[in-house]
Formats: structure tokens, C-alpha cells, sequence
């Protein structure tokens, strides 16, 4: 599928709930999460260097997340999800499908905000594969895109961490906060993604982690 001339256009993701063992992504409401997360994502808890490469804040005020947050509620491009660990009520992150493309099969995954909590966690990591578990194997796309800001290194890392391939730099591609944005560019096709959700899947059992939840294999590892 999807190298060939039988490709079909495939359906743009729904506005539902994604569970996974370790948190559940959850459509954005913002009556229910922007106080708890405007808690969790500015100060004391987090310094304002986390929204540094976002295209949106940090907000002056929880009232002003609400009102961001209640402006993206009912759009389907990009489709925002809060990312609340199980077991815990408040959401601690971010993460939306967009510039989502269903006749070619192409959806990219953006606006990835993950409060100090969450960051460098099992949690996270499933997050990342929930998403694109459900472009892949539910939905039927044939690319899977992240993008970040060439200067966002965390950010670069974490897409060769999940498996993402680097394919290049876009320069001058945006101007975000009165700052120029090279915007680099990484994919996972699916004839890669077998062997990444493999990785993921050996990753995030039980058995990779010690009683103290240290992982025993690092996730790249686990795709050798």
C-alpha cells in the first residue's frame, strides 16, 4: 500500500480519547484543562524557556491560556490533544496532529509541549507512540512528519529518539516571536514504521524498567 497506483485517500483522525497503559491523550477542553495545565507549564513549576520555540506563549495568566486553548477546541487542523498521565487527573502536556493530508497519506505531529513532570518519561514516550500507532496502523497514513526549529536541539533528539529520519533544513522558513525560523524536517515513512513500533513496543514493557522505573535498554536500542 501506498507506494503503488491503488492508493486511496485515507480518513483525517477523529476527536477522540487515545488510552495507552501509561497516559491518555484526550481531546483539548479547555474549561476542564487550562488551569491545571497553565500550573504545570508556567511558574513556579516550569521557567518560561519551555515555550521558547512554541508558536504560541507563555500566557500571562491562566484566564489567557483558556482563551487560546478555547480557540483551537473546534478546529480539526491542527487537532490538539492534553496528554494526562494515568493515575494523575491534570494534564501535563500537549500535542496536536496537523497539516494533516488524507488524499497523500501525509500527517505531522506538532505543538509538543511537555511540562517539567512529564518531560524524559515513559509517559511522554508513549504519547509520541500512541500518535503515531494510531496514523499508522488506524488510520492508514503513509508518512508521519515532525518539524521543529533547527536551533530546538531537545527537540531534534527527541525525533532521532523516536525513530524520526532527518531529511533536511529549511532555511528561513518561518518568523515566529520576531525571530527567523530554519525549520528541520523529520519523517517516518511506513515501511520503516514496523520495525519503530517494535522498538517502541519492547521499550515500554514492564520488564524495561526496574523497580525504581529506570529503563534497562534505551529505546533506540530496542529497535537494533
Amino acid at each position: 500500500m501506498g507506494s503503488d497506483l491503488n492508493w486511496e485517500p485515507v480518513e483525517p483522525p477523529k476527536r477522540a480519547p487515545l488510552e495507552g497503559e501509561r497516559v491518555l491523550l484526550r481531546p483539548v477542553d479547555a474549561a476542564a484543562d487550562a488551569e491545571a495545565f497553565f500550573s504545570a507549564t508556567h511558574p513556579p513549576a516550569a521557567g518560561e524557556e519551555i515555550w521558547r520555540y512554541m508558536f504560541d506563549g507563555p500566557y500571562g495568566s491562566a484566564a489567557e491560556m483558556r482563551r487560546a486553548m478555547e480557540s483551537i477546541e473546534a478546529v480539526d487542523d491542527p487537532l490538539f490533544f492534553t496528554i494526562v498521565p494515568r493515575g494523575d487527573e491534570r494534564p501535563l502536556g500537549r500535542a496536536a496532529y496537523m497539516r494533516i493530508e488524507p488524499g497523500h497519506g501525509v500527517i505531522e505531529i506538532g505543538g509538543i509541549l511537555f511540562a517539567p513532570e512529564l518531560q524524559r518519561t515513559a509517559a511522554a514516550a508513549e504519547a509520541i507512540f500512541l500518535l503515531a500507532r494510531h496514523a499508522f496502523d488506524e488510520l492508514g497514513y503513509r508518512r508521519f512528519e515532525w518539524k521543529c526549529d533547527a536551533r530546538n536541539e531537545a527537540s531534534r533528539r527527541a525525533a532521532a529518539r523516536f525513530g524520526f529520519t532527518y531529511e533536511g533544513t529549511f532555511r528561513q522558513h518561518m518568523v515566529i516571536k520576531d525571530r527567523n525560523r530554519d525549520t528541520a524536517w523529520f519523517a517516518i515513512t511506513e515501511g520503516e514504521w514496523p520495525q519503530i513500533r517494535a522498538g517502541f513496543e519492547t521499550w515500554l514493557a514492564p520488564e524495561n524498567f526496574d523497580g525504581a522505573g529506570r529503563q534497562r535498554r534505551r529505546l533506540e536500542d530496542c529497535r537494533s
